[in-house]
């Protein structure tokens, strides 16, 4: 079963990609330039990342530290990432959306864009991570074991103590269909702090229970 949802999940991203990439990495326009693209990457990281930052780097320089994005799209918040810290790794589903993040990244060679197959990081070179990040992901995969994998895979590649940001659907009163690649399975706060837990997190902070973008802090327990 999950093997078909990884398989509808990757013909339907690339579907979307196809017909217009930026507009479904980003719905607030239909049609994007490249300047209007990368800016609201760079706001979505000033929004995010930079009012974040005691958190995220913990006294690290973000020049070195090595970041972890999941869902990169077409590279609108990767591109971004690029120009704050020292080494970003991105994976995405889709081939068309990487095709795209790898042209938008040419010029950044300190950000490496893989495709994955939907579920977990082995694309991803075992280095330890200082950071990891996903925004407008989560709640558009449409399995809670998919999830629950990802966040098991973060929690391989993150040093101790280090922070996975990300948001899931935390609407449960949604009318979620299985199957459904747009409109993901939701989380309730209890969901979330079970996954959390049992993927190795400690849940220290959530923001959103309830509402469509629900922010998860999942700080990797020390060893």
């Amino acid at each position: 079963m999950e093997k078909e949802i990884l398989n509808q999940m990757q013909q339907e991203w690339d579907e979307r990609a196809r017909e217009n990439a930026r507009y479904y990495v980003n719905t607030e326009r239909e049609n994007w330039d490249d300047e209007g693209f990368f800016a609201s990457g760079e706001r979505t990281v000033a929004e995010e990342i930079l009012t974040d930052m005691i958190n995220i780097c913990q006294g690290k320089d973000p020049k070195d530290m090595r970041v972890l994005e999941i869902g990169c799209g077409a590279g609108r918040i990767t591109r971004a990432l690029a120009g704050l810290f020292g080494e970003v790794h991105a994976v995405d589903v889709s081939g068309e959306m990487v095709k795209q993040a790898t042209s938008a990244l040419r010029d950044r060679p300190n950000a490496h864009v893989y495709q994955n197959n939907g579920m977990d990081l082995s694309v991803v070179p075992n280095l330890e991570f200082d950071f990891a990040f996903s925004m407008i992901v989560f709640q558009h995969i449409p399995s809670r074991e998919v999830i629950w994998n990802y966040v098991r895979e973060v929690n391989r590649l993150l040093g101790p103590g280090r922070l996975f940001k990300f948001q899931v659907q935390g609407d449960c009163s949604i009318d979620y269909k299985p199957g459904d690649t747009w409109l993901g399975v939701p989380f309730s706060d209890a969901d979330a702090v079970e996954m959390g837990e049992k993927c190795g997190f400690e849940p220290r902070h959530r923001h959103g229970a309830g509402q469509q973008y629900f922010w998860l802090w999942f700080f990797k327990n020390a060893a």
